[in-house]
């Protein structure tokens, strides 16, 4: 087999996996390394990837964070968690969740996220731990959750003797 074949090979599983959406780095060394059995012709593909622009893991990074933010309700922590699973190095994923907006904007996201899901605002103890859990579950973290909920139950007024804290 002539010498650039391999990697040419590569390149196009390369150029292929990328068709669909953006990858990290980590996850193009995997498919190109399930489809060579080369290391150094994988090493080398990942290079020219790069070089020509289409691995960018703080790229990658900055805009997984904003889809997952804005269109699936995601909070930080599940964002932390996938990138950090999709092989994305931590000061990068630190990073592009200091690009995206503050806690502000991230307790006005998962009050949102409250009021969409509950039309009416959580009556009981049973309602306000459903609630925790769906904004746990998205990525928030439980301190904002809690802040959310609240929120949410204020503008009730004291009156009706709900407490957040009997979550």
């Amino acid at each position: 087999m002539p010498a650039g074949d391999g990697l040419d090979r590569a390149l196009a599983t390369g150029y292929r996996y990328l068709n669909r959406r953006e990858r990290t780095q980590a996850e193009m060394r995997a498919r190109l390394s399930r489809a060579s059995a080369d290391p150094a012709e994988v090493e080398r593909a990942l290079e020219i990837l790069l070089e020509q622009g289409y691995l960018d893991d703080a790229r990658f990074a900055r805009l997984f964070a904003q889809d997952k933010r804005e269109l699936d309700q995601w909070g930080s922590d599940r964002i932390r968690r996938t990138l950090l699973a999709r092989g994305v190095d931590r000061e990068l994923v630190d990073d592009a969740l200091e690009d995206q907006p503050g806690n502000d904007s991230e307790r006005e996201r998962a009050v949102a996220l409250l009021r969409r899901r509950f039309p009416s605002p959580p009556r009981d103890r049973r309602e306000r731990e459903r609630a925790f859990g769906m904004l746990l579950r998205r990525g928030y973290d439980s301190d904002l959750a809690l802040e959310a909920i609240a929120a949410v139950t204020a503008h009730q007024g004291a009156s009706d003797g709900r407490d957040i804290d009997e979550l």
